[in-house]
């Protein structure tokens, strides 16, 4: 009788045991200030699957400066998708055969399921006054910005300063001054976009965040609300947030169909209203519109208008040697 039993509950354990080890698990790894986001998508995701399939299925998130993150991918980081804020982070990965060089073909708007927007987090009450562009070059008003070596958030801060000169009509050369005096303010540059906003509220430096839009909602869900103000700009720039299938690991694990489910629920009315309850624009009309009250109007432009691609001001601008390393340089 005993040995019965023994083996009933051994039996019972294996059965146990290889229903856990069955339950599929994806890792997202994605951006640095995508957690929120990405946490309840994820529950909504997993809920929708069992809805749909009755399949237990998992995901993991991995979250630090997009090419931080890239570079980590490439180097073995076995991810079954990434979710990045720039698209050179995925052709760097295209470029090693760890993402399928058609990436851009695989999904809706060139595989970037949403955006966002650049725009400015003040102290309560906007203490410096600051409104515009113009107001975080003067004396005295300390900026922080990602480094654009390191996150997507920090090339976007970049370009977005860049370009608004363009925007109003200056010259490459007008931006490049504006941008280098901009660079005098920046009193310490952030790893990734959560190190940026730790280095503004919880150490305290600078009196303005350039960051993502996104930004916002997270602030007040961890430190609360009424810490920032949000300062729209007269102009910025469109940041597109491109997703992609890590071919590599996907092949390895059997989990191909599981990661494009995954991307395609960003897709879905489901997963766009989550993006727009976190401040990352839909690319659904009808959900974008239903939140037209978050996202007010700017005069955006796109990276394609003034620098030809984000590959060809990756080149430019921030390959060793490039524009910022020499205007940093001379700090």
């Amino acid at each position: 009788m005993k040995n019965r039993i023994q083996l009933a509950l051994g039996a019972i354990a294996l059965a146990t045991a290889s229903l856990a080890s069955a339950q599929t698990t994806l890792l997202n790894v994605s951006y640095d200030v995508s957690r929120e986001f990405y946490k309840d998508l994820n529950v909504a995701f997993v809920a929708h699957v069992k809805k749909t399939s009755g399949k237990d299925i998992k995901v993991d998130q991995s979250h630090a400066g997009s090419s931080a993150q890239a570079r980590a991918v490439a180097d073995g980081l076995a991810a079954d998708v990434v979710t990045f804020n720039t698209t050179t982070d995925v052709d760097f990965l295209a470029e090693r055969g760890v993402v399928a060089k058609d990436w851009r073909q695989k999904f809706p708007n060139n595989a970037a399921p949403t955006t966002s927007t650049m725009l400015f987090l003040v102290r309560q009450g906007n203490p410096k006054g600051i409104k515009d562009w113009d107001d975080l070059i003067k004396p005295g008003v300390q900026v922080i910005v990602v480094n654009p070596k390191t996150g997507g958030n920090g090339r976007m801060a970049y370009l977005a300063a860049w370009g608004q000169v363009r925007a109003r009509g200056g010259s490459d050369a007008d931006a490049l001054d504006f941008v280098s005096k901009l660079y005098k303010n920046v009193p310490v540059l952030a790893r990734g976009g959560r190190d940026a906003t730790g280095i503004f509220l919880q150490r305290n430096i600078g009196d303005v965040l350039v960051t993502f839009e996104s930004e916002v909602v997270s602030v007040d869900g961890e430190f609360g609300k009424g810490k920032v103000d949000a300062i729209h700009p007269s102009a910025s720039i469109v940041t597109e947030n491109p997703v992609a299938i890590v071919e590599r690991t996907v092949a390895k694990k059997g989990t191909a169909a599981d990661a494009k489910a995954y991307l395609d629920f960003l897709y879905s009315p489901q997963g766009q209203e989550i993006a727009a309850q976190h401040n990352i624009r839909p690319r659904n009309e009808a959900v974008l519109k239903k939140h037209a009250s978050v996202f007010k109007p700017i005069k955006l432009f796109t990276v394609e208008q003034y620098f030809g691609s984000l590959g060809e001001a990756q080149k430019l601008h921030f390959n060793d040697g490039g524009q910022f390393d020499r205007l940093y340089t001379n700090k």
